[in-house]
């Protein structure tokens, strides 16, 4: 199996977006289905740029289809636009593809209505993926929440999903909750773990372990049917607030990380603001790695 694969999330500075939107007051289902059509055509430019570039791991904005999981939209949207999401499905052969929610699905709320809004989210993921004919492999990562009581409620709140969106979900460490805590979740509820370099830093654990050491650990929790093991990578911006991700790719930070876990067969979404162009320099430091 071949080392680490490259990839970005949702946006190629290069081309169109695929996350075109409106406000809510103007939503209207002709204006939905032109915004789905043009986020559609957006979304195979960029596949086909990525299929060029030789780039197979890429992730959906949770805009695609705008409004999908509130109930402004009342498009039975995977339906109208079944032939157009199977033909980009097929696209996405051989590529990983994820999705990751905002900050607003928030699965462990104390708030009734919060984590109702968060199922819908992640059933309108779960619906995308499977709508693009890709399987339980193609995950939708999440970040598990904080605060006391937080992985009882979000044990709660993952009760509630369906049986597609739990085998999609996964669990990924971040500024507030550090790997040992996402570890000790996502066994309870049997997924699987992204490790986030990044995160790891700004909320370390497991003292003493080395990078290599923790993506082996997080990857314990993958399991034949999941895919390649995800991880993500990305460093500070300067003068930005703790966890703010750079503008682009800090080049020896890359290397380091390319030194540690370079030959394991991962998919590395790499988080910087200048999406694809870090990924393709990131790319050529990982060559000079490998050889």
């Amino acid at each position: 199996m071949d080392g680490m694969r490259l990839g970005y999330a949702c946006v190629n500075t290069q081309l169109p977006s695929s996350a075109r939107t409106l406000r809510l007051a103007n939503v209207t289902p002709a204006r939905l289905r032109e915004l789905i059509a043009e986020n559609l055509d957006a979304l195979e430019a960029i596949l086909d740029w990525n299929a060029r570039n030789g780039i197979r791991v890429f992730r959906l904005t949770s805009n695609l289809i705008p409004f999908a999981s509130h109930p402004a939209n009342t498009l039975a949207w995977w339906d109208e636009f079944a032939p157009r999401l199977a033909e980009l499905g097929r696209l996405m052969d051989g590529v990983s593809v994820s999705t990751h929610p905002g900050q607003y699905t928030v699965l462990s709320s104390t708030r009734p209505e919060v984590v109702e809004a968060a199922v819908r989210e992640l059933e309108y993921h779960d619906r995308l993926l499977a709508a693009f004919g890709l399987d339980a492999s193609h995950k939708i990562v999440l970040h598990a929440g904080s605060g006391a009581g937080a992985d009882d409620r979000f044990a709660r709140g993952f009760g509630l999903l369906s049986q597609g969106a739990a085998a999609r979900l996964v669990l990924e460490n971040d500024e507030r909750r550090p790997l040992d805590d996402v570890l000790a979740l996502a066994g309870r509820l049997g997924v699987s773990v992204v490790f986030d370099a990044f995160h790891h830093e700004l909320a370390p654990s497991f003292p003493g372990a080395s990078v290599r050491e923790l993506v082996l650990l997080a990857g314990e929790t993958w399991g034949d049917g999941d895919g390649r093991q995800e991880v993500h990578f990305s460093t500070q911006e300067p003068g930005k607030r703790p966890g703010a991700h750079a503008e682009t790719l800090d080049l020896d930070a890359f290397a380091r990380f390319a030194d540690e876990v370079g030959d394991l067969p991962l998919d590395c979404v790499i988080e910087v603001k200048d999406k694809e162009q870090s990924v393709l320099r990131a790319r050529e430091v990982l060559g000079a790695h490998a050889r």
